[in-house]
C-alpha cells in the first residue's frame, strides 16, 4: 500500500511512519508537481489534496485532511463529494489554542490593551483616558455560534470569568459545560441581542456562507463585540465595517476574512476598533503534535480494517 504525505511535518515524522508501518511506502509529496507524480498509484494521501492530483488519484480510497475546517479542498475538488473516497479531519487538535486566542481578544478589548501599547510607545501615562473604561467580564454574555469542539472549548473558559455563553447549533444537543442554552439556528436573532461578546466558529459551507450579514448585525446589542475565528465569507465585512463606523459594533477581532490576505486597501486595516491576526489563531506547536497521532491512529486503523476517527459528512461540508 502506498501512503502519499502532502503535508511537510518533517523528517521525524516521516522516519517515524516508516519505523510503525513498514509495510508501507511512504511517498513525501509536499509540491503540486511531486503530489501530481506520486498519487496515481496511492490508496491514502495525508494533508492536502488539490483539484489537479484529485483528477489522477485513481486508487485514491482514503483521504485525510489536515485540518478540519475543509471547504476549499471541496471547491477545488468538488467531484469528491459524490466520489467513493472516505475523507476524515482533525476536529479538535486546535480547539485549544482558537479558545485561548478567542479570550486574548475579549481581555484585550475589555482593558483597551491596543491603546494601552500605543501609550505605552509614546510614552504617554493617561490615567484619565481609560477612567470608567474598563469592562468587567462577571454579568456579560456570550455568545457562540456552533457548538464544535472550538465552541466548547470558548465556552468552557468562560465560566471562569463570571460569564453567561448561549449559543446556536445544527444540531439538537444538550448545553455543554459553560453553557447555558443551545438553541437552533433559527434562533440566531435571540442570540444576537443578547450577545456582549459574539463568537464565530461555525464551518463555512452554504448555510453559513454570508449568515451574518447587514440584518444581523444590526440586530446585535448595541455596543457587542465580534470575534471571527473559523473561517472568512460568513460575516458581511462591508456590513461589519459600517456596524464599526455607526457605533452598533464596539469592535471586531478577525482571524479570519472573506479573502486571504486581507486586502490591503481593506478599511478593517486601519479601524481603531479591529484587531486582525493572520489566521494563525491555532497555530500552536501542540497541534501539528495532535494532527500527527490522529493520522497515525487512523492509519492503524485503516490497515486493521477498523473504522476510521473523524469521518468527513462531504455534502454537509463538516
Amino acid at each position: 500500500m502506498k501512503v502519499v504525505l502532502a503535508f511537510d511535518m518533517g523528517e521525524d515524522f516521516v522516519r517515524d511512519l516508516r519505523a510503525s508501518f513498514p509495510q508501507i511506502t511512504f511517498a513525501p509529496a509536499y509540491t503540486v508537481e511531486e503530489q501530481l507524480r506520486e498519487i496515481p498509484d496511492a490508496e491514502v494521501q495525508f494533508g492536502q489534496l488539490s483539484g489537479e492530483a484529485f483528477q489522477k488519484a485513481g486508487k485514491l480510497r482514503w483521504f485525510q485532511f489536515i485540518g478540519a475546517g475543509f471547504d476549499y479542498i471541496l471547491r477545488e475538488s468538488p467531484e469528491l463529494v459524490e466520489s467513493d473516497v472516505v475523507m476524515t479531519n482533525a476536529p479538535g487538535t486546535h480547539a485549544i489554542a482558537m479558545a485561548d486566542h478567542a479570550f486574548a481578544m475579549v481581555l484585550a478589548f475589555a482593558h483597551r490593551v491596543p491603546e494601552l501599547i500605543d501609550d505605552q510607545r509614546a510614552h504617554r501615562w493617561d490615567i484619565q483616558k481609560y477612567r470608567g473604561r474598563m469592562i468587567e467580564l462577571p454579568g456579560t454574555t456570550m455568545g457562540i455560534v456552533a457548538m464544535g469542539e472550538i465552541g466548547k472549548a470558548i465556552a468552557q473558559r468562560a465560566p471562569g470569568f463570571g460569564m453567561d455563553v448561549y449559543a446556536v447549533d445544527v444540531r439538537q444537543m444538550d448545553p455543554p459545560f459553560g453553557v447555558r442554552e443551545v438553541w437552533e439556528v433559527a434562533r440566531l436573532d435571540d442570540l444576537l441581542a443578547v450577545s456582549d461578546w459574539f463568537v464565530v466558529t461555525a464551518p463555512r459551507t452554504e448555510a453559513t456562507r454570508g449568515m451574518i450579514g447587514r440584518r444581523e448585525i444590526e440586530r446585535l446589542k448595541p455596543g457587542a463585540h465580534v470575534i471571527a475565528l473559523s473561517r472568512g465569507g460568513i460575516i458581511d465585512e462591508e456590513a461589519l465595517v459600517d456596524g464599526l463606523r455607526s457605533g452598533q459594533v464596539a469592535g471586531a477581532a478577525l482571524d479570519v476574512a472573506s479573502k486571504e490576505p486581507l486586502p490591503s486597501d481593506s478599511p478593517l486595516w486601519d479601524m481603531p476598533n479591529v484587531l486582525i491576526s493572520p489566521h494563525v489563531s491555532a497555530d500552536s506547536s501542540q497541534i501539528w503534535e495532535r494532527r500527527q497521532q490522529i493520522f497515525k491512529e487512523n492509519l492503524r486503523r485503516y490497515v486493521a480494517g477498523q473504522p476510521l476517527l473523524n469521518v468527513c459528512d462531504k455534502r454537509a461540508g463538516f
